[in-house]
């Protein structure tokens, strides 16, 4: 039946973003909603506003169809449900319970381990463990890009403990954090959902030994570790009362609400971080709730299916208008194109169209002088989003944040409208989608829900594609054979076998 509905979506008359906003004196009341944060007294909000896009109440009810067709319904129970919806690993998958939105023993295990991991934060926060001005956070992947996007977003004024998040296998690495951290007070965190990831365990060795080898006498003391298997943990030598368990049922890319969080935590304060954790589940309320295109991350799957699936769009691109979010764009690359970048359905069957787009991005207003000339006159439509704040993250003049705003809305007023000129090199075809995202503050609440949106918005496109976002067998084959090259014996292609001799590998 889906098939119908997309011939049906393609069919449609497609009007240019200057005739939907012709049209349509009421564009900005259905495509522009403020969602509102926090209590009453102390409330805050994100706005978000996808009118500059090419939805329009056609392609909505169509895509609409298509939400019912693959029980897009069925699925959001489901997840909150806490059933498998991770099918080819047969697994839940419970981020939402670490923010207490789900099934009621997995939100009350979430519970028990924030507990835990609150009363290891306040402690040491009193000196319990003697000095602490820095942690090592050693992670990789979706251990680590979440807590330094969240670290850097939320921690760069009165961070209460220095944090500095690890993860690449390349030692100098580790010796920049080494570097800014005195080890006679340095706390170590070691993240791993299986305790067994080579490039986290072999950075940690290194960190241990680090620590030993400047006088610090009990290095496996100095540290915390946060899995799914504590088992392991403790046989590597971690004590058990510093060992921060979170579930099975919790996946690495959607870990930063559990204990994989620790970092944000020792950070901002364990307060901050039950706001960021109260953030998402508001967010999670309105996902689960909402219907159709109020449905805010559902609409952004909807026009995000419109660009890949009936324009061709092979990328999206992601412009934060404020330093604080600069890591955004990465966070997002692992999110949508780990979870689905697949070729395969639900049902193993071969999809039958594209899956996620090449999500790439970068910082306003640098990328204004890199890569905006492609985006306003190049051959590729790339649809972008924009995300920016009200209140500034700084102390300078307003002139800084008046002018970074300023620059924000005039580039998606451009890609709209276009210029005319005789010149064709001075040509502005306009007609180019974007979508904005404003925050009131950039705070431990707005940030929570931003998160979870995007969360929620690939769940949702997912469920658009009939696919799985929750495994990422993708990663696992360059890691089989650089394990094979680290035990050696086995024999590669005439390229590999020449870059191995040259680098003395093998």
């Amino acid at each position: 039946m889906s098939e119908a509905v997309w011939k049906k979506l393609q069919g449609l008359e497609k009007p240019t973003l200057a005739q939907l906003f012709d049209s349509d004196p009421a564009r900005l009341d259905t495509f522009a909603t403020e969602l509102e944060l926090g209590e009453e007294e102390n409330s805050t909000g994100i706005r978000f506003d996808w009118s500059k896009t090419h939805l329009d109440a056609a392609h909505v009810a169509a895509f609409e169809e298509l939400a019912a067709v693959m029980d897009f319904a069925g699925r959001r129970a489901a997840l909150f449900a806490g059933e498998i919806v991770n099918t080819t690993e047969g697994r839940a998958a419970e981020h939402t319970a670490q923010r207490g939105i789900g099934k009621e023993e997995s939100v009350d295990l979430a519970a028990m381990y924030h507990h835990r991991m609150a009363a290891i934060v306040e402690a040491i926060h009193r000196g319990a463990m003697g000095e602490v001005k820095h942690l090592i956070h050693i992670g990789i992947g979706g251990s680590a890009l979440g807590p330094a996007l969240a670290v850097d977003a939320l921690a760069r004024k009165g961070a209460l403990v220095d944090v500095h998040v690890v993860s690449n296998i390349d030692g100098c690495a580790l010796e920049q954090a080494f570097k800014a951290c005195d080890p006679a007070t340095t706390m170590l965190a070691v993240a791993s959902k299986t305790f067994t990831t080579l490039e986290t365990m072999t950075n940690a060795e290194s960190a241990i030994a680090w620590l030993r080898d400047n006088g610090v006498e009990d290095p496996y003391g100095r540290v915390v570790a946060l899995t799914a298997s504590p088992e392991k943990a403790m046989e590597w030598g971690v004590d058990e009362t510093r060992v921060l368990p979170f579930s099975e049922s919790v996946g690495g890319r959607y870990s930063l609400w559990s204990s994989i969080g620790f970092p944000v935590a020792m950070a901002l304060g364990w307060p901050d971080f039950a706001e960021f954790l109260a953030g998402a589940a508001a967010m999670d309320v309105h996902f689960r709730d909402a219907d159709g295109i109020d449905n805010l991350p559902l609409r952004a799957a909807f026009a995000d299916q419109y660009y890949t699936r009936l324009l061709g769009c092979q990328t999206r691109a992601v412009f934060a208008y404020d330093e604080r979010l600069a890591l955004l764009p990465d966070y997002l690359q692992q999110l949508e194109m780990e979870s689905n970048g697949k070729s395969v359905k639900m049902d193993g069957t071969p999809v039958d169209g594209p899956t996620a787009p090449i999500t790439w991005g970068g910082v306003g207003t640098d990328a204004q002088h890199a890569v905006f000339q492609l985006l306003h006159q190049g051959t590729n439509l790339v649809p972008v989003d924009f995300i920016a704040s009200i209140e500034p993250g700084h102390d300078q003049a307003s002139a800084h944040h008046r002018i970074l705003l300023s620059n924000c809305f005039a580039q998606g007023a451009a890609l709209m409208a276009g210029k005319a000129s005789e010149d064709p090199a001075r040509a502005y075809a306009g007609n180019r989608p974007s979508a904005t995202i404003l925050l009131d503050e950039v705070s431990p609440v707005t940030f929570g829900a931003l998160v979870a949106f995007h969360e929620h918005r690939t769940f949702a496109n997912a469920v658009l594609m009939g696919i799985n976002p929750f495994d990422q067998f993708g990663v696992e084959l360059g890691k089989e054979i650089a394990n094979k090259i680290e035990q050696g014996g086995t024999t590669f292609d005439p390229s590999t076998e020449a870059l191995l001799a040259i680098a003395g590998i093998g």
